[in-house]
């Protein structure tokens, strides 16, 4: 049976209720707090799920703000927060450091000298 949201109008109670297809809309809901019928339903978030592809085309939509990137830190850092969202993977706590560095405006050789073993342990093919 699905579950619908609902939020009580008379005491702000948040609640939910389980109720078939054929029920909803039919059923008069009550407040499982208060009693009150004087509820309304609750719109909850979606989560749709993206492939790979499409979360890259996002990153990719507007090219024109990544000229010049190399020599802007606070750009570098807004783009690679950004990539790092849309990847929708856990990142090291690393990542999240160079990046509030990056967008406090320091140069990404200053960080690499400031974090000599950032990087280490990767292992690069040549």
């Amino acid at each position: 049976m699905p579950t619908y949201d609902f939020v009580c109008q008379k005491c702000n109670q948040r609640f939910d209720i389980f109720l078939t297809y054929n029920e909803y809309g039919k059923v008069k809901v009550t407040c499982t707090h208060c009693g009150s019928t004087d509820v309304r339903r609750r719109l909850t978030k979606v989560r749709i799920a993206r492939s790979d592809e499409s979360r890259m085309d996002a990153m990719t939509d507007d090219v024109s703000g990544l000229e010049g990137i190399e020599d802007d830190p606070k750009a570098l850092g807004r783009m690679m927060r950004k990539m790092g969202r849309e990847m929708g993977e856990d990142l090291p706590p690393e990542f999240d450091d160079v990046v509030d560095r990056l967008e406090a405006g320091e140069s990404p050789e200053e960080i690499e000298s400031a974090l000599p073993d950032l990087g280490a342990g990767e292992s690069s093919e040549d």
